[in-house]
């Protein structure tokens, strides 16, 4: 017997939106079924003395210790602007006035 039912299938495809021919939704069928009975026999094989893991190799973070390094002034971040109106950068309005 299948795990999942035709019906179920139907009742899937409804939720999802989406709309199944008669065929479509026994092809479906099958295969999820096949999709669950795998799934089953993959958690069979899971024990529970095998820590889950999402790689199989250990992984470690390579990091490079923070460093305070001096930023630019105002005046140096602004020096290479277009234009400049009270030390910001000045862009072109792009919204209009009563948005």
């Amino acid at each position: 017997m299948p795990a999942i039912s035709r019906d179920e299938v139907a009742h899937l495809a409804r939720l999802s939106r989406l709309a199944l021919s008669d065929a479509e939704l026994d092809q479906f069928a099958g295969q999820l079924d096949s999709i669950l009975s795998h799934v089953r026999t993959i958690s069979e094989v899971a024990a529970a003395d095998v820590p889950a893991t999402a790689s199989p190799d250990p992984v470690t973070n390579v990091t490079r210790p923070d460093t305070v390094v001096p930023g630019l002034t105002p005046d140096q971040a602004l020096a290479a602007a277009p234009a400049v109106e009270e030390q910001r950068f000045m862009v072109p309005q792009i919204l209009g006035e009563g948005e």
